[in-house]
């Protein structure tokens, strides 16, 4: 059993002394807080986090990341908070054990892993700092070394989780010697009796297999010695899961899978890579269309070799790698390579072709970080920047773009919850359905049954789904809403005729609509309803009476006003420059494409227009008049401490809710508040100024109209 001291020798190879220190610092912490807790196995149980820094010093990781190694379940298991952390240790090892801790959290959630491919994409979106993945699959590394302690049942799960997400990750971020090693360990705590199975199957093959591989190893050595070209030639084996999972994809048998020789070269630069393939090519026939330059073009992940296959000896084929020893390395270990070469020398060459992928930039960076330090800032950004994953209620996991709201998640999942949408949860608590999501948190949806769409979503949704949608409702409650008053509106002026709609012979109604190029009588009180079109006119023309000069019209019997309820929705609008409030004295305003637009009657906006019958229209309110109304109150106050807090105290004390407050300061005794409030109608507003006037300190207070 390694100890901490084994640790701080290997450490000296590439780390400062001080550094070394502040590890030793961190295991201790990690001794003591886990102190009196075991493992499955009986041993002590800071043995784990001090194997996951022995596997992450093997990678040459930076001392941060050792010592977030030590810390990474002090925060899961121990109740020591991420402050207290990052007070003895730092900032950035504090985030990185709270990143770990975070995606630990998660897997216990989502069991099924149903969604296995989403889950590896968000678990490497939630890792703001590459190193908190490296340190999680260290983590899950060691915990499937030791995983003969655990229940059968137990051990296949955790196994099955590894292959479907772990493995995949290690495998993004370019880690196959990890990627290897997660699959054999899966397979066998999965499927023990196949794999052991196999494994017998391999060693017999063996035996006949290496006569044929060190003769084709022994002449490629000799053809590079004749060369002058300095190299290593090995064996490649074939590990148990891959070939478990050709036998099984391919329908193919052992033999046929093992037929197959594997043979890599490691050479000093990558012009002797070239060299060599020509070498290799001479030496033993190439089979046609099997040749790939990955140095040239690398993989997504950022592999880089030259692939061959050969016919060797008695016709069997034989796969052969080149690679320089910096390919090797980052084969092996991805994107933890980079700490194996701190000088900042370039450790991949050639990569201006690299292909377009997620890993890219990550690269890129790699190969133009000055040192380790450069680079981790650098990497310290979401792998993922233009998504968030977010889980259901039920732990299923869905993608939106990055900015999404409560309400795309709404319409993601189902249009008519998106639909009846009214509020929402976020990880359990209430939150604001504007509020942009972050990957890994829970969203609970709140519907009602007679919610509907609010236009105002607009202003903040993002995908084309929840947008279309929310645009198809209201276009089609628009429409009802318009025909509803554009009959009103027509009706209320063929009364003040001394007619109404239902008097009007069909005759009247085909002319007109003909003259205005509608099909339905609906399309014609639409227009009307938004404004495009006079009532009066329209009245006129299905009377047959003559169009008269506006002031030539008989007003001797005037209707009674049109009465406003509140709920008639969007086509009726409150004008926001004088924002009238039942009580008030109102006018409408035939507005086009807005519908009815109400302002006071001293609304100086609309003196100009007062006496054009076609564009004003007598209104007044319902006596059941029901919602909120805005109005904008102008408070005069001395600028004391918490005057704000105050006024908003006695506003929400009066039932009514703000809207919005803005400050500006007039002098240095005077400070003007424009507040901006909704209410029910002039006594509510009444109320609520009486208890501002309570207030030490409100000098005065007047209802803010537009001059």
């Amino acid at each position: 059993m390694s100890s901490i001291t084994d640790l701080a020798h290997r450490l000296n190879s590439y780390l400062t002394s001080a550094q070394i220190n502040q590890v030793r610092r961190a295991y201790y912490y990690a001794e003591q807080a886990h102190d009196g807790q075991k493992r499955r196995s009986g041993e002590p149980y800071v043995t784990h986090p001090l194997a996951v820094a022995g596997i992450l010093a093997d990678m040459h990781m930076d001392h941060q990341s050792l010592m977030a190694a030590m810390l990474h379940d002090v925060i899961e298991d121990t109740g020591i908070p991420k402050t207290a952390l990052a007070k003895q240790f730092g900032e950035t090892v504090a985030e990185i054990v709270d990143g770990v801790s975070k995606l630990t959290h998660i897997e216990f959630e989502d069991k099924t892993l149903a969604q296995a491919e989403n889950f590896q994409k968000m678990a490497l979106a939630m890792a703001r700092d590459i190193r908190v993945i490296l340190v999680k699959l260290a983590d899950r590394l060691h915990n499937m070394r030791t995983l003969g302690v655990l229940r059968p049942d137990k051990r296949r799960r955790i196994a099955k989780e590894t292959l479907d997400i772990y493995s995949p990750i290690a495998q993004r971020l370019g880690m196959h010697q990890m990627k290897i090693e997660f699959e054999d360990l899966g397979f066998s705590a999965m499927y023990p009796m196949r794999a052991n199975l196999l494994l017998k199957a391999v060693r017999r093959a063996r035996g006949n297999r290496s006569e044929i591989v060190n003769s084709v190893v022994e002449s490629i050595n000799n053809r590079l010695e004749k060369e002058g070209l300095k190299g290593r030639v090995m064996g490649r084996e074939k590990h148990l899961y891959s070939i478990y999972s050709k036998m099984k994809e391919q329908r193919k048998s052992f033999s046929e899978i093992m037929d197959v020789f594997g043979v890599r070269i490691i050479v000093d630069s990558v012009d002797s890579c070239y060299r060599t393939i020509g070498l290799v090519h001479n030496l033993f026939k190439p089979i046609p269309g099997r040749f790939k330059d990955y140095i040239a073009i690398p993989k997504a992940n950022g592999y880089q070799s030259l692939h061959t296959t050969l016919f060797g000896l008695h016709g069997i084929p034989v796969e052969i790698q080149i690679r320089t020893q910096e390919m090797e390395d980052m084969a092996n270990n991805g994107i933890a390579a980079h700490w194996l070469y701190k000088s900042g020398d370039e450790a991949l060459i050639g990569s201006q072709s690299r292909t377009h992928s997620w890993l890219q930039n990550l690269l890129e960076l790699q190969q133009t970080a000055g040192n380790s330090l450069e680079f981790i800032e650098n990497v310290k950004v979401d792998l993922f920047p233009d998504e968030v994953y977010v889980f259901t209620p039920q732990g299923d996991i869905m993608e939106l773009p990055r900015g999404a709201t409560p309400v795309d998640f709404a319409y993601t999942v189902h249009t008519d919850i998106g639909n009846t949408c009214v509020a929402c949860r976020i990880d359990r608590k209430l939150a604001s359905l504007s509020q942009p999501l972050d990957s890994g948190e829970t969203v609970e949806i709140i519907t009602a049954p007679g919610a509907r769409p609010n236009a105002a979503w607009l202003n903040y949704v993002i995908t084309s789904k929840a947008r279309s949608n929310i645009r198809h409702y209201l276009k089609n409650q628009r429409e009802a809403e318009s025909i509803a008053l554009g009959k009103r509106l027509l009706n209320k002026v063929l009364v003040s005729l001394g007619s109404s709609l239902d008097q009007v012979s069909q005759n009247s109604l085909e002319a007109v609509l003909a003259y205005t190029d509608c099909i339905r009588l609906d399309d014609l009180l639409a227009d009307i309803g938004l404004g495009n079109r006079m009532a009066y006119v329209i009245a006129r023309r299905l009377l047959d009476i003559q169009l008269m000069e506006p002031d030539q019209l008989d007003t001797s019997n005037p209707e009674k006003p049109l009465t406003i309820k509140g709920t008639e929705g969007m086509i009726i609008s409150f004008a926001r420059c004088c924002h009238p409030i039942p009580g008030d004295p109102v006018i409408g305003h035939v507005s086009s494409g807005r519908g009815l637009v109400i302002h006071t009657e001293t609304c100086p906006n609309i003196a100009e227009i007062r006496h054009s019958p076609e564009k004003i229209l007598e209104v007044d309110w319902d006596k059941n008049v029901q919602g909120e109304f805005l109005v904008e109150l102008n408070v005069v106050v001395e600028p004391q401490k918490g005057m704000i807090a105050s006024m908003a105290t006695a506003i929400t004390a009066a039932n009514a809710s703000i809207e919005k407050i803005g400050v500006e300061e007039r002098s240095v005794k005077l400070t003007h508040a424009q507040v901006l409030i909704c209410v029910q109608d002039r006594i509510h507003l009444a109320q609520i100024i009486k208890r501002l006037r309570t207030i030490r300190g409100v000098h005065s207070i007047s209802r803010t109209k537009e001059s």
